[in-house]
């Protein structure tokens, strides 16, 4: 028999046969899940060739002793296979396709049993078997899409074989897990039953099999052979594919597109050929910049949930919550906590604001009813279990207060003080703050270890990050319970230092600073906004201060800047004060670099404002300059980069993962580029130094590299994986 760390194989006994059946059994050894990492594989392959040296085979069942059959691939291991040029990669696939050839070419039947999740390499291992049986409960699925990446164990080919070139294009281009029913329907497997009958099951059909009932080697024909489609018949479904494709595909994420148009081109081409063709083209998707960053923010995320793991148990659960201060932000945020089932208190002084919160959190449950997400019963009871109130009722029994009161020191200390009296010994305090320092806020309260920054983004249905901001006197369990309080309403918590813009708006101004200085030395804005928009911004940076309103965000960057007076030393002609100086606010007032009219649903829609160039050239002596897309992207984006590294050597943020993970969900920083650091990496970390080095006697300490930064640099080190 063969015994691997992840796979075994073992005699299997059926009513008859004397000898010849085996059983190989998937079984990663200390580990709950199935995974096809590289030993996985070779011992795969291993066992394949053990299973073909046997004289009296005769057929193969195909099982997992997890919950799952197999999960995927292992993530963790694409980071290094990404340091290889494609011609390698391209090569380490093909030698691990050859041992599933070896297995889907054995001269037996072999079924697979496919139980909870068959996904990636799972499927595609499945898919090499002759018979597939699956239980009700699994799903299976190519998900590889969306790590901006492709199937490389045969996947694409196997699967147009099978299920033909239209489910082939949406199950690989959508990169969504199917459900038996679908799977059954599709023709990828054969047979769906209950689960707890998968395995009495598939050995049923390895019998008939055996017996020449089920004709397995008819099942096995069509994957060995080009598509059984004409080409004329072929080309409108491929031709369907790509243009879906084009018109849903992100910015400079180009995997879908590649691979659907490779699966055209393998269509008409054997196995062998099409096999060919899959890890050609994986071979160069994996070498892109969004493949690399796509499994890097999964990496990102996996390392967050063991963080979240160890709040949860330093943490207090947080079982019935308030919420000083109504309004839309803070009815955003009691109806946030309510929808996930924690009953919550909204207090205001005035009935107005009450009325205002409530009807935000109405409008939001209307929102989910509406599209079908709750049912009109399940918002009515959401929305009950919000209390407003004008007095300090309850308060007493709650877990954790958030503060959403107005963004002024005094207030919120003579409020919050006022406020802890009627508190609970250790209910935490969490102020919604985004420019104000916790430590400030905490002064004249009697218990500051209970005192934590939670910094909500607006609008908060919408935004998934919250900020959790440790004060120099802040306790670890009220950051915990903060932590859990911020995962239990569905957002992604990031525990950030207290320091002038906590993490993300800090380095968010330099990036806006970037902007500024541009327009102070000539650039025309609607340039600058085009050539950011390409790079992947949501919005170009004119256009983002005219949404969110050019008297806060001169604010903003005022108070954040002044924080950080050597690398954000004031700017003599700063547009954003201009504009605010001449009221041009923005979206607001209908008038910014910008102006805007309301659509039939009432949207601000923009349209070009004339007089914006003739305005800014106050700011531009030298009169305008053109600037070449480059030197706009460098301008914008090292000053980002420079101040992300200040900030992870402060220790204001734990890990690149958790900051580039709040650059993603606080600001929408393009996926395909990763956040800063990722996009430094990207870069490397010799050209980024060299990039801010030429800019050092434009811009100054502002795109200044850190000794760490050069040190990095020089050994060829990276901010992920280091």
């Amino acid at each position: 028999m063969f015994q691997g760390q992840s796979v075994w194989v073992r005699a299997l006994s059926l009513p008859g046969v004397a000898s010849g059946v085996f059983e190989m059994c998937f079984d990663r050894q200390g580990e709950a899940i199935n995974k096809l990492d590289a030993r996985t594989v070779d011992e795969f392959g291993e066992a394949v060739q053990w299973l073909a040296g046997q004289a009296d085979l005769k057929g193969v069942l195909v099982t997992s002793a997890k919950e799952v059959f197999i999960v995927g691939a292992d993530i963790g291991e694409l980071g290094p296979m990404f340091q290889q040029t494609s011609e390698e990669i391209t090569a380490g696939v093909t030698r691990s396709n050859r041992f599933l050839v070896a297995f889907e070419d054995l001269p037996v039947p072999t079924v697979m049993a496919i139980n909870g999740f068959a996904l990636g390499g799972g499927l595609e291992l499945a898919m090499g078997g002759d018979l597939r049986v699956m239980s009700s409960s699994a799903q299976v699925g190519l998900p590889e899409v969306k790590l901006g990446v492709l199937p490389g164990l045969g996947g694409t080919a196997r699967l147009s074989r099978l299920a033909g070139p239209a489910v082939a294009c949406d199950w690989v281009g959508g990169g969504r897990p199917q459900p038996a029913s679908a799977a059954l329907a599709a023709g990828v497997i054969h047979e769906v039953v209950a689960p707890e009958a998968l395995r009495d099951a598939a050995t049923s059909m390895l019998r008939r099999a055996m017996a020449g009932e089920v004709d397995w080697m008819a099942r096995r024909h069509p994957k060995l052979v080009p598509v059984a489609m004409s080409a004329a018949e072929r080309a409108p479904i491929f031709e369907a594919a790509l243009a879906k494709a084009a018109a849903l595909a992100a910015r400079q994420q180009p995997a879908a597109m590649m691979t659907l148009q490779m699966m055209a081109d393998a269509a008409g081409l054997d196995r062998a050929g099409a096999l060919a063709a899959e890890s050609r083209t994986f071979g160069i998707v994996t070498r892109t910049q969004a493949a690399s960053s796509l499994v890097q923010a999964f990496l990102n995320d996996q390392a967050l949930k063991k963080l979240f793991k160890r709040h949860a148990k330093a943490g207090t659960p947080v079982r019935s919550a308030a919420v000083l201060g109504a309004g839309i932000m803070g009815g955003g945020i009691a109806y946030t906590s309510a929808l996930r089932g924690v009953p919550t208190r909204m207090k205001d002084i005035a009935q107005p604001a009450l009325d205002l919160g409530m009807n935000e959190a109405t409008k939001q449950l209307a929102r989910l009813v509406k599209n079908g997400k709750l049912d009109q019963a399940r918002a009515d009871a959401v929305l009950a279990s919000i209390t407003p109130q004008l007095d300090n009722t309850g308060l007493g029994e709650v877990d954790c207060v958030i503060e959403a009161i107005v963004e002024n020191l005094g207030v919120k200390q003579k409020v919050l003080a006022e406020l802890e009296g009627h508190l609970g010994a250790n209910t935490v305090i969490a102020s919604n703050t985004s420019s104000l320092r916790i430590d400030d806020i905490a002064q004249p309260l009697k218990r500051p270890e209970n005192f934590v920054g939670m910094h909500f983004f607006n609008p908060v249905h919408m935004m998934p990050l919250v900020e959790v901001i440790r004060g120099s006197r802040t306790s670890e369990t009220a950051v915990s319970t903060a932590v859990r309080h911020a995962q239990a309403m569905g957002k992604t918590p990031i525990v950030v230092a207290d320091c002038p813009g906590f993490l993300v708006n800090r380095i968010f101004t330099a990036y806006m600073r970037g902007f500024l200085n541009l327009v102070a030395d000539g650039a025309d804005f609607v340039q600058v906004d085009r050539v950011m928009e390409a790079f992947g911004w949501p919005m170009g940076p004119a256009y983002l201060q005219d949404v969110v309103g050019m008297d806060t965000s001169s604010h903003v960057n005022d108070v954040i800047s002044a924080g950080y007076p050597e690398r954000m030393p004031p700017i003599e002609r700063d547009a954003l004060r201009l504009m605010a100086s001449e009221k041009r606010y923005g979206q607001k007032n209908g008038v910014g670099f910008y102006r805007y009219e309301a659509d039939a649903r009432g949207k601000p829609q923009r349209s070009p404002a004339h007089d914006t160039h003739a305005l800014l050239s106050r700011l531009q002596p030298q009169g305008p300059r053109l600037f070449t897309d480059a030197e706009i992207t460098d301008r914008m984006m090292l000053p980002m980069i420079v101040e992300a590294a200040h900030a992870l050597e402060e220790g204001v943020v734990g890990s690149p993962a958790e900051l580039d993970t709040a650059l993603q969900l606080g600001l929408g920083f393009p996926a395909y580029a990763g956040g800063p650091l990722q996009f430094a990496d990207w870069l490397g970390l010799a050209e980024v130094v060299a990039r801010c080095d030429r800019l050092v006697p434009t811009l100054g300490t502002a795109v200044q590299p850190t000794a760490r930064m050069r040190e990095m640099a020089a050994r060829g080190a990276r901010f992920h994986g280091t």
